[in-house]
């Protein structure tokens, strides 16, 4: 039996590897309630909505540290109370098992 994503660690990725195909992504994104996978799986995304700024900012400090620990980190968009989180490995131009990682582990604290 596989480790669920929240368990793994994100590894270094320099580039060089080839991103993830089309079934591979698609398997990793039924794992990670909540996130759609772009139409050319180039990338992951998914909102997050609170009753307020503050909120909304507190969300993105927790994000800020797992992705720190994680070395790994989302492009990050913030309105009053949404915020929207995009995940690729920009190293290889596409997604990596990275991203499906610290996706499971922001919907943990989401």
């Amino acid at each position: 039996m596989s480790t669920a994503l929240h368990e793994q660690k994100c590894v270094p990725c320099e580039g060089g590897v080839p991103s993830l195909n089309n079934d591979e992504a698609l398997k990793l994104a039924a794992q990670i309630n909540g996130w759609i996978l772009a139409p050319d799986t180039k990338s992951i995304s998914r909102e997050f909505l609170f009753k307020n700024f503050r909120e909304a900012l507190a969300f993105i400090n927790k994000v800020g540290e797992i992705a720190e620990n994680e070395n790994h980190h989302p492009d990050i968009h913030c309105w009053w109370n949404k915020v929207k989180l995009e995940l690729s490995t920009h190293a290889i131009g596409g997604l990596s098992n990275n991203d499906f990682i610290l996706a499971a582990k922001i919907n943990r604290v989401s």
